[in-house]
C-alpha cells in the first residue's frame, strides 16, 4: 500500500512537471512572420501569389492560419521551423487588400499574429486620347493640349511628343484627370504632329495616343468686320423705311388732304408773280360733288407775247408743285 502510494506521488510530480514544460515551450512561440515570396505587393489580375509564413521560435507541430482581413482563407501545419507557403490567385479586385497568418498550437487561445500585408491591384492603361480646345492656331498664339487615360491604376504618367521627339517632362497623376501642356506657336515647325504616352506600374504596358495636328487659322482682314457692321446697318435702315411707309407717311398724306378739303370753299390763291404783262394767274375751285373728292390747284401761266400755247405751266396740288411744258393738261386726285 505504501508502495502505491509513492507510486501514484511520483506520476503526479511527473505529470506537472511536464506540463509545466510543454506550457513553457507553448509560450515560447514567438509572432509570426508573412512575406510575400517574390515580386511587389501591386499584383495584376490573374496573377499568382505565393506568402510564406513562420515563427522563428516555438515547440513543433505549430498550425498556420492566413486571414485576408478577418476570414479565414487556409490553414496549414507546420514541422519544425520550416516556413509555410500560402498559394493564391487574384481573380478579382475581391482578392487584394490587407492579408495576415497566425501561428499557433492545438489551443487557439495561445496563437500570435503576423504583421499585415497590403496588396493593391495594378490595371493596365487605356490608349489614351491628345486634344485641344481648338485645332486651329497661327503663330504667336499660345496653344493647349490635353491627354487623358480613362482607364489605369493610379498613378499614370504622361509625357508629350512632337514628331517623335519628347517636348514636356513626365506628368505624374495622382488623380483621374487629364495632364495639361501648353506651348507656344512660334514657327512652322509648330504645326507638326503631336502625341502623348500613358504608363503606370503595369509590367510591360505602354500606350501611346492618337496623333493631332494644327492647322494655320486665316487671318481675316480688318476692315471686314467694319464693312459687315454697314452693311447691317443700311438694311436696318431700308427695312425701317419700308415699314414706315403704310403707317406714318400714307396717313400724314391723306390728313394733309382732308385739312385742304375741309378749307376749300372760297379759296382763293395768294401766290406772288412777277409783274410782267407775260405771267397771269389762275385760280380755279371745283367743288364737292357726291361721292367724289374735290381737289384745290393752282396754275401758274407764262404765254408768250401773243397770247398763244403756254411755254411753261406750273401747278401747285396740296402743297406739291408740278411743271409741264407745253399745252396743259392734268388730273388730280
Amino acid at each position: 500500500m505504501f508502495f502505491l502510494t509513492v507510486l501514484l506521488f511520483s506520476y503526479a510530480q511527473v505529470s506537472q512537471q511536464i506540463q509545466k514544460l510543454t506550457a513553457e515551450r507553448r509560450e515560447m512561440i514567438s509572432s509570426p512572420t508573412l512575406r510575400h515570396v517574390q515580386g511587389t505587393l501591386e499584383v495584376v489580375m490573374n496573377q499568382n501569389v505565393s506568402l510564406s509564413c513562420h515563427s522563428d521560435s516555438g515547440y513543433p507541430p505549430v498550425r498556420y492560419t492566413l486571414f485576408k482581413g478577418n476570414q479565414k482563407v487556409a490553414t496549414l501545419n507546420g514541422m519544425g521551423l520550416t516556413a509555410v507557403l500560402f498559394n493564391l490567385t487574384i481573380n478579382s479586385a475581391s482578392d487584394v487588400g490587407e492579408y495576415k497568418c497566425k501561428a499557433e498550437y492545438r489551443t487557439p487561445n495561445d496563437g500570435k499574429y503576423s504583421k499585415s500585408l497590403n496588396f493593391s491591384l495594378i490595371e493596365p492603361v487605356s490608349k489614351p486620347v491628345l486634344s485641344s480646345p481648338s485645332s486651329q492656331a497661327k503663330k504667336g498664339q499660345n496653344v493647349t493640349l490635353s491627354c487623358f487615360s480613362e482607364n489605369g491604376s493610379l498613378p499614370i504618367t504622361y509625357i508629350f511628343f512632337r514628331e517623335r521627339k519628347s517636348i514636356s517632362r513626365p506628368m505624374k497623376m495622382q488623380k483621374k484627370e487629364a495632364a495639361m501642356f501648353s506651348l507656344f506657336i512660334n514657327s512652322s515647325s509648330d504645326f507638326g504632329t503631336y502625341k502623348c504616352r500613358a504608363e503606370n506600374g503595369f509590367p510591360n504596358n505602354t500606350k501611346y495616343s492618337n496623333s493631332f495636328n494644327f492647322t494655320l487659322a486665316e487671318e481675316r482682314s480688318s476692315s471686314q468686320p467694319l464693312l459687315i457692321s454697314l452693311g447691317l446697318i443700311l438694311l436696318l435702315l431700308t427695312i425701317g423705311f419700308a415699314l414706315a411707309i403704310p403707317f406714318f407717311i400714307i396717313p400724314s398724306c391723306k390728313a394733309k388732304k382732308n385739312k385742304f378739303a375741309k378749307s376749300s370753299a372760297g379759296l382763293i390763291s395768294t401766290m406772288n408773280a412777277e409783274e410782267t404783262e407775260n405771267y397771269v394767274i389762275y385760280t380755279e375751285i371745283e367743288y364737292i360733288k357726291p361721292e367724289e373728292e374735290y381737289a384745290n390747284f393752282t396754275v401758274i401761266r407764262k404765254e408768250d407775247e401773243k397770247g398763244k400755247n403756254p411755254e411753261i405751266i406750273v401747278v401747285k396740288h396740296l402743297g406739291c408743285t408740278k411743271i409741264f411744258w407745253g399745252d396743259f393738261a392734268g388730273d388730280f386726285f
